[in-house]
């Protein structure tokens, strides 16, 4: 039996992970602390309020003295750390909200845990998994081979500079204290309740609503795609059989242009949904590119596939298909937000 924290279980990637758990692993303890900024969501855990071994803290991880008395109240022998800020475009807006949720948050949560553990009693099974994201290994060219764990860091955004910051801390508190720790560096991940401003969800609202479906630049920028679920399977494969001190890249083998995904996306929705414009790529307008776009995003996740056995199993037609029908039969969710 493990007992878990989850930070940030309230968001996207956390929500779909703590559902998962619960249900694959009923015998768990399972405590969420989120602090509920405008992109998590309490509904979105709804259906586990009735579940006595899942509890629900709203706090920062900032909170050193709430984050404390939790790890100790609830004996946590896992910390699974999903909390950060992680849209690029308001990192280049508000750069200091993701340098103190990301960096510093991270930091409090590792020496919070580093001190709890010295007189605690689950030293041997203690783990520290930090989830974090590709875009800490910088832009490829479209002929570059994909990212590797040894890659060299090179950021090129605030939210990615921070996301950076905090591996580097997770690593030295292996390396210099001897905390289990572990890094997963995923691509960009899709699925249910996913906050609006995210590419895929903003496209299928916009043509729900008529609106123009902005796309940055050309439209040619490549991305990897992760379904959250089968992220949250190699998540728990990390867990359960990763070594500390490694870092594990997660991948979905569906990299594709911006412009070729939102395409595919207007087709999905032209054939699903009631809209007031269809075709509805008829609403594809292009904008100006945001400073410091990286160009391609691509990862190797052979070290994983052959390590611990882990490989994803939704292709991008079945979750993409899955994705959009999520919204167009959960409007109350995404309507409650705009």
């Amino acid at each position: 039996m493990r007992r878990l924290l989850v930070t940030g279980g309230a968001g996207f990637i956390g929500a779909n992970f703590v559902r998962y758990w619960c249900e694959v692993h009923p015998g768990d303890r399972l405590i969420v602390l989120d602090a509920l900024t405008y992109a998590g969501n309490k509904h979105n855990l709804q259906s586990l309020e009735k579940n006595p071994n899942f509890s629900f803290v709203l706090g920062n991880i900032g909170d050193r003295a709430l984050v404390d008395r939790l790890l100790i109240s609830e004996n946590i022998d896992t910390i699974i750390h999903l909390a950060a800020e992680s849209h690029v475009d308001r990192s280049i807006l508000e750069p200091a909200t993701f340098i103190q949720t990301n960096l510093v948050g991270t930091f409090t949560l590792l020496e919070a845990f580093r001190q709890y553990l010295e007189t605690a009693k689950v030293v041997n099974k203690a783990l520290f998994l930090h989830i974090s994201t590709d875009e800490v290994y910088g832009s490829l060219s479209l002929t570059e081979p994909a990212f590797t764990e040894t890659t060299p860091y090179a950021p090129n955004s605030p939210y990615s500079a921070s996301k950076a910051g905090s591996d580097h801390l997770v690593r030295a508190y292996f390396h210099t204290y001897g905390l289990h720790t572990i890094v997963t560096n995923c691509s960009n991940n899709y699925g249910a309740f996913q906050y609006p401003e995210k590419l895929i969800p903003l496209i299928c609202l916009n043509i729900l609503q008529g609106k123009n479906l902005p796309i940055y630049g050309d439209g040619q920028n490549v991305r990897d795609w992760l379904y959250v679920g089968d992220n949250c399977t190699a998540i728990e494969a990390v867990i359960e059989r990763g070594k500390p001190g490694e870092t594990y890249n997660i991948g979905g083998n569906n990299e594709i242009k911006n412009i070729d995904l939102v395409n595919k996306i207007c087709i999905l929705m032209d054939e699903l949904a009631e809209i007031p414009i269809n075709p509805s790529n008829q609403l594809i307008t292009y904008v100006k590119d945001r400073p410091g776009h990286d160009f391609r995003y691509a990862i190797n996740a052979s070290k994983i596939k052959n390590q611990l056995g882990w490989t994803p199993t939704t292709t991008m037609e079945d979750g993409l298909r899955r994705t959009v029908q999520w919204y167009l039969t959960n409007r109350h969710w995404w309507e409650a937000l705009l």
